[in-house]
Formats: structure tokens, sequence, C-alpha cells
């Protein structure tokens, strides 16, 4: 290996990596900042799936990694695509301690709430030994209930770290020792005192023990919800890696069936499925009839009839009929694959918003924690009491955590990108969604995005007495015989309209004009135009006027002659996709702009474009000319989405600002596209617009209130309106605030 390619590969290299100990965006900026510190390193940390992404690593030098996640007071395991169990038993280990913390400190927390501030409010119902019984009660709540919060500080402090934990710990135990020194120590000369039996020092009636266990209660039931929440946002993302299989029946050269892992299936096996099971592999039915749910990739709700000869994906469901399909893409080929790696990869990529949430909560919480004290002392310096200047600091320092602004982007592309997944739609990352919402102009090519990219009867013209239905079946039978593809779509279209085909007599092709031969006794010809006059034939002018029609329209045409009299002509085109009419429609409803480029003739691009309302069109575009095309239109101030399937559009699509590609295009178009659709339907791509902009604005949403709510409350805790118990709860709710705004994307409904 020379150099350059090791060079290349180092940077190519890529690992990733389950993170432990993470609980708001400043512990992931962290571990971020701690990761870009190795050398060629760079790394993205997702604070809503815990896992870090690290580019110029590979997994042979996971061990590098995990040491600088370490150094940072985090722990680190290397990330396996195929089991996913690390992630979810710590996930249900970390939900179950954070429930049965909760339980305790919710049930120890109200009688000492409504302890203290009843015996606050009404100091002649205070009881000996009362000061006791409140702080036995407290205890177990600032200490095990908290100790989450205590450890991730003091995890914190021996790196030279601070986080949100810091700031929950920070406040608890402040309150906490305020309480004891006004209970305990303060009055320690006063006799009996200890016990509950002393004078009632000044200052006692603001101890802070309720604010201290509060403070604490809400926190967990914040963090409680909040991860309860995130695993609920993953939901959409797991049902897709949900849907690969992990056992596979294969069938043997001697006939025999063996069960074998799924990775172990090779392109051109052959294996079988039974009704109620998942296809494991992309590949075509070999024998068998049956009916398969796609629903769960492509979001098609109609299941799909499915024989020999026919595709099938890995993913989908058979319902009815044992099929046995021949492997034509296995592994990481498959589509689900790609579905799943692309889903993957948007989870990784950051929004411009988001890098610069991450820089701030980076500085936010050291800052918090020096707003807090210099507010406790200006409120002491200007006279009022120590408890009074406690308080607005505690309310500071709770009120400010950064965690929600955290959670605001990643939470919202998770659902977002998971739902699309769902609905046929790969969205493949940030940069897809802020485009979405800027573009003013949709491209689409022409053949096989607009149109099926198969030839149909259009019409027939009958020029003499035979019935166009007489014609249709002379010539259908005499194309049976052909493989050309007007031959094969007259032979469909007859088989729909007036039933089987025969075989001719004799039959002949003439290459580059049509094909002769007999039916039913009569000499049948068929072929261009420009034939017949050779043939010395001449065509009716009735004929003439149905040709020059049909070409500005953009349809071929062939000619019919029957024993050497021509009569008929057949017009013959690329049909439009039923969905493509309302997908413009509906882009349109949008205020968007449709144009269509094509390679075709003028005339049948103007054909297309008049039957589905699109409004501008450029024709005779070659392939190579198309990313000029874009480049003009983007030139001249449009911000422009390029639609396409082929591979002739991947320059296209990658010069466009949001190339969008479906799914049956070259694997080339899909990697130049920001946006796949796999559903066999063209309000997809609506819909890809649609949920872009809906979790756009959910994105806007949650950093525009995780922003105002630290802006805004930080000054009102700071003036001394803000009790530090309500902080706590405000707090708390505004993370689980952003993650059930997220959640909402899991209800977008695609157009039907």
């Amino acid at each position: 290996m020379t150099a350059v390619e090791t060079a290349r590969d180092a940077h190519t290299a890529q690992l990733q990596l389950d993170i432990g100990g993470m609980t708001c965006a400043a512990c992931a900026n962290r571990v971020e900042r701690k990761l870009g510190k190795l050398d060629g390193v760079r790394a993205t940390v997702n604070l809503a799936t815990d896992r870090a992404t690290i580019t110029g690593l590979g997994p042979e030098q996971a061990e590098i990694a995990i040491a600088a996640v370490e150094s940072a007071g985090y722990t680190a395991a290397l990330h396996d695509p195929e089991d996913d169990t690390w992630s979810e038993r710590a996930a249900a280990v970390r939900l179950s301690s954070l429930r049965r913390r909760l339980a305790v400190a919710a049930l120890l927390a109200v009688p000492l709430c409504d302890l203290t501030i009843l015996l606050a409010l009404v100091p002649s119902w205070r009881f000996a030994g009362w000061q006791t019984v409140c702080v036995l009660l407290a205890v177990p709540i600032v200490t095990w209930c908290a100790w989450p919060f205590h450890k991730a500080t003091l995890r914190g402090l021996r790196h030279g770290a601070l986080s949100m934990d810091t700031l929950v710990s920070l406040g608890a135990t402040v309150s906490f020792g305020w309480a004891l020194y006004v209970l305990l120590i303060a009055p320690a000369d006063a006799p009996g005192y200890w016990l509950g039996f002393g004078t009632t020092p000044a200052g006692a009636d603001a101890i802070y023990l309720d604010v201290a266990a509060g403070m604490v209660t809400f926190q967990l039931g914040g963090r409680y919800f909040e991860t309860r929440a995130r695993g609920r946002a993953g939901d959409v993302l797991q049902a897709l890696a949900g849907l690969a299989v992990k056992q596979v029946r294969r069938l043997c050269a001697d006939g025999t069936v063996e069960t074998i892992p799924t990775e172990d299936l090779r392109v051109g096996d052959r294996y079988a499925v039974i009704p109620g099971e998942r296809l494991v592999a992309d590949g075509v039915i070999a024998d068998g009839l049956s009916t398969v749910d796609t629903s769960a990739m492509t979001g098609e709700s109609m299941p799909l009839e499915v024989g020999p000869g026919d595709a099938v994906l890995g993913g989908t469901s058979n319902l009815t009929g044992r099929l046995v399909v021949r492997a034509e893409a296995v592994g990481e080929r498959t589509r689900l694959a790609q579905m799943a790696a692309i889903a993957d990869e948007a989870q990784r990529r950051k929004s411009r918003a988001q890098k610069v949430a991450d820089k701030v909560t980076g500085y936010f919480v050291p800052a918090v924690i020096a707003i807090a004290g210099a507010v406790g002392v200006a409120w002491w310096a200007l006279g009022a009491t120590v408890d009074q200047a406690l308080a607005n600091g505690v309310a500071v320092l709770i009120i400010a955590c950064p965690c929600a602004l955290g959670l605001a982007t990643p939470t919202a592309l998770m659902v977002g990108v998971g739902r699309g997944g769902q609905l046929g739609i790969l969205i493949k990352g940030h940069d897809a969604l802020e485009m979405s919402g800027k573009i003013d102009t949709v491209v689409f090519d022409k053949t096989g995005t607009l149109t099926t990219g198969t030839m149909a009867v259009r019409q027939i013209t009958p020029l003499g007495e035979q019935s166009a239905d007489a014609v249709l079946r002379v010539v259908a039978d005499l194309e049976s015989a052909s493989e050309h593809p007007v031959a094969r779509a007259i032979v469909r279209h007859a088989e729909q309209t007036v039933g089987a085909v025969r075989q001719p007599a004799s039959f002949s092709a003439l290459p580059g004009s049509g094909a002769e031969g007999v039916v039913d006794g009569r000499r049948v010809l068929v072929g261009r135009p420009g034939l017949f006059p050779e043939r010395g034939l001449p065509i009716p002018y009735a004929g003439v006027e149905a040709i020059a029609r049909a070409e500005s329209d953009g349809a071929a045409t062939v000619v019919v002659a029957l024993d050497d009299e021509v009569v008929a002509t057949i017009s013959i085109a690329d049909s439009v996709k039923r969905s493509a009419a309302p997908a413009v429609a509906a882009l349109r409803a949008l205020g968007l702009r449709t144009v269509l480029l094509t390679g075709d003739s003028a005339g049948a691009a103007r054909s297309v474009a008049r039957s589905l309302g699109v409004d501008d069109v450029r024709a005779g575009v070659l392939p190579d000319q198309k990313a000029a095309t874009i480049s003009q239109l983007r030139a001249g101030g449009h911000c422009v989405a390029m639609v396409g399937d082929g591979i002739n559009d991947s320059a296209a699509l990658a010069t466009a600002d949001l190339g969008i590609a479906l799914v049956r295009g070259t694997d080339i178009a899909m990697k130049a596209a920001d946006v796949i659709v796999v559903r066999h339907d063209l309000r997809a791509v609506v819909d890809a617009v649609r949920l872009s902009r809906r979790t756009m604005g959910t994105i806007r949403g949650n950093l525009v209130w995780a922003f105002g709510y630290n802006v805004a409350a930080i000054p009102i805790a700071a003036a001394g309106l803000l009790n530090p118990l309500i902080a706590a709860a405000a707090m708390a709710m505004s993370s689980v605030l952003v993650i059930s705004n997220s959640l909402r994307l899991k209800n977008f409904e695609p157009l039907r």
C-alpha cells in the first residue's frame, strides 16, 4: 500500500462509540472536544443517541478514543451495529434507577414540604423535635436520591469539568447545607435545640429543606421522563433496524433446507420464506405466489401480489403463500441496510444552529455558577438577609440548565428522520432539512420520474372500414412474436382490452423499420411511416394528420397495412405516472415553481408538461447539460430541488441545492441525492418537502424555546422573582417540553 493510500485510509476511517454518563449538552460538548484533540480526528457526539462518531480512527484504534473519553470522566464502548443490547441495557438500567430514586424522593418530599411550609406559616404548631424530623426526611433525598447528580459532579470535578449535574448538585448541597446551619449549628448553644426543644433562631422560617428536597425530586422526575421520551424518540429508528432478520432458510443444491445466520447468505443463494415471516434480502421470486406487505419499507398501504420473476425487498412481510427468493443483494447492499445507514448518518450531522448551541453550552455552566454567586453576593451587599440572597442565587443556579438547548435539534431530527423512513422517505441530514425550507423551484426529469419509462398505446386511428379493436387484434397477434418495446406495448394493450393474443402464421422482423407476417391468412405490415412509401403503399390524408398530431404531442407512430392497404395508425408514448399530476399540483399549492427537464423532443416534453400542469419546460437537454441548466436556474436567483432517477441525473442532483432521487435510480444517483424516495408514488416527493419543513419548524421552535427560556429565566431569578422550588420544576419541565414537541412529528401524515 502506498503512502497516499495509507493517508487516505486513515482520513476516511471511522468508528462509533456508545458513551455512558452523559446527562446534558455540556457533557456531549466536552466529549466531542476531548476526542477532537486527537491527531487527525473529527468527532460528533449525539446526546439523543448517546453515541460518538469519530472520523480518522478505525475500529482497531478504538482504545485510543475510549481512553480519551474516559479521561473526560465518561465511559465508552465500541458500538456494534449488529447488537444494540449494550445501549438498550444501559438505558433500561438508567431508567430503572431513576424510577426507584424518584419514587423514594417523592414519597419523602411530600410530607417534608408540607411540614416545613406549615410550620413556617404557623410557628405555634411547631412540636418538639420537628427540626430533627425534617432533617431525617431530607437526608435520603439529598444523598441517595440525588446521588446520580453528585456522582456526575464529583467525576467532572476530578477532570476539571462542569455540567448540568453540577448545577443540580450544587443547588441541593447549598440549600441543604444552609438548612443544617440554620437548624443545628447556629443555635448550638441553645439548650436542647438539637432535639427540637430550643428557641427557633432568626431565619428559621426559611430553612430551605423543602427547596433541597423539592429540587431533587423535580430534577429526578424531569430526568426520568426525559430519558423515557428520548427512548420513544428513537423508536422510529429502532423500528427500521428491527426489520432485519437474524436467520434465513437457505435452499441447498440437493433440495434440502438449512437454517443459517443472515450474514452467511450470498448473492445467488435461494431462500424460503413462509407466511408471516419477513424477507431477508433483496431478490427475485424464483417460485411461489403470495401477497407481500411493503408498508414498512415503502409506506404503501396496499399489499402487493407477487409471483415468479417479480422483484422483492428484504424487510417486507410475506403474508399468504410460501416463496422461494433468489438473493440479488445481501448484507449492506440491501435497500433496508442502505435505509438504516442513511438514517444513522443523518443523526450524526449537525446544523449550524446546533453547532452554535453546542458551543454556547460549553461555556454556559461555569458562567451560570459565576452569575449565581454574583447574584447572591449582590443581594446580600444590598441589604438582603442571608437566606434571601441564598434563595435568589440558588434560583439562578437551578433555572439556567442548558439541557433543553442540547436536546432541541437531535431529538426533532431523530423523530423526523425516523418518521420519514417509515413513509419511504430517507433524509440524509440536517442540511437537507434546512434547504427544503428555502427551495422555490422543483425540477423534474421526465423519463422514469414523471413517466413510467414504459411505452404504452395512446390512440388507435382507423383509416378505413376496420374497427380499432379489429386492427389491434391482428397487429397484436403479429407483434406477439417480437421483443421490441413498441411490440410489447401493443401486445400489453391488446391483452388488457381485447383479450389473449395468438401466434402469427409467419413473422419477419424488419430491423429499424417494423415487422411483417401472416395472421389469419392476411398479410400484415406494421412499421414506421417512412416504410410505406418505400413499399409503394400511400398513407391516406387522415393518416398523415394523425401522424402529425401524435408527433406534436411527443408520441411515436406506427402505421398498419392489411393486404397492401393502409388501414390504421397507432400512436405510442411513454405513459405518465398516475401520481404525477397530484404531486405537481401539491407542489404548486406549496408555492413552488415546477420545471420539466428532459432530453426528449420539445413536443413530447410539452405534451407531458401540459397534462401535468408543469410551469416551465426545458427540452432537448443532453445528460451532460442538465447540471449546467440547474446552475443557470440557481444563477437566476432560484433555490432549486432536482428530482431524478437515473445515472444521467446524478450530476444535476449533486448540483441542485436539494437533490431528491427515486429509489429505482442507480447507486450513483442515490449517493448524489440529499433525499431518497423509496415509495412508488410521486406524492412522496411532496411529503419529503412537507416533512422536512415540519421537522425544521419543530427544531426552530425547540431552539427558540430553549434559548428564550434561559435568556428570560435568568434575569427573573436574579431579580428575586422566582422561588427556587418553582425554578427547579420549570427547569425539569423544559427538557420534557422540548422532547414532547419533537415527538409530535410521529403524527405526520402523508398525502393520500
